[in-house]
């Protein structure tokens, strides 16, 4: 098992301290990226990533569900806002 430094031990405990609006900033890069995704094959793999992120976010079921369901970077843009506002 692997010692960590002191300084170490703060970087990681920041990281998973600032987990949620790391989360939140890739999922506004994923939201631009989607916009500008010129093939099915790119819009297909960033909702891949999008999903991964909402389940790491702990986003209600029903929301994700929702989001996922019309795969329109508006509609995630605009749930986004909301999450930003409640960070």
């Amino acid at each position: 098992m692997r010692e960590y430094s002191e300084f170490q031990k703060k970087v990681i405990g920041r990281y998973y301290d600032n987990r949620g609006a790391i989360m939140l900033g890739k999922l506004g890069d994923i939201v631009t990226e989607l916009y500008l995704a010129d093939t099915d094959r790119k819009r297909d793999r960033l909702w891949e990533r999008v999903e991964k992120a909402m389940t790491a976010l702990k986003i209600q079921p029903s929301i994700a569900k929702h989001i996922l369901t019309k795969r329109t970077p508006e509609v995630l843009a605009l749930n986004l806002k909301e999450w930003l506002k409640k960070s």
